[in-house]
């Protein structure tokens, strides 16, 4: 399946895109919306890779080695996939960048993968937002919410 996407995509986006930034990392990612719509088991299957946002793949940049959910990853820009699960996510950070969503994922460019827990939540979020906190990353949609320790090497 090839995909093209011209100049004028940028505007032509439903979800709102931004960049959250900490001491250690930035992410930039698209935010798209619950709308009524059942989330992890639905839109997004459980145990298939997901873009972990919407429109382009989700980038997060480190500005210093880390430990990432224990691992090591050199300072850089990743791409960020996760594979939802019913109880546990996988968190992916792979080498190729500028994907658009998950349709050219090659895991032969994984260069760490994790796994975090699954909380779930009292309340619904209606937007998907990833927050870049002192002690890691939490992401957070619908009632699910899943962290990562992030740490300075």
């Amino acid at each position: 399946m090839l995909f093209t996407f011209g100049s004028t995509f940028a505007k032509d986006r439903v979800s709102k895109h931004t960049t959250v930034k900490g001491d250690l990392m930035s992410i930039t990612y698209g935010q798209p919306n619950k709308k009524g719509r059942v989330i992890f088991g639905g839109l997004e299957p459980f145990d298939k890779v997901w873009r972990t946002g919407a429109d382009e793949a989700t980038e997060v940049t480190f500005n210093k080695n880390v430990t990432f959910g224990g691992k090591k990853v050199k300072a850089g820009t990743y791409t960020l996939f996760t594979k939802p699960g019913r109880q546990k996510w996988d968190i992916i950070l792979n080498s190729k960048l500028g994907q658009w969503g998950a349709y050219e994922y090659d895991n032969t460019k994984d260069v760490v993968t994790v796994t975090s827990p699954v909380k779930q939540l009292d309340k619904v979020v209606e937007t998907f937002t990833i927050d870049v906190m002192k002690t890691g990353i939490n992401m957070a949609w619908d009632q699910t919410s899943v962290f990562v320790e992030v740490k300075a090497d």
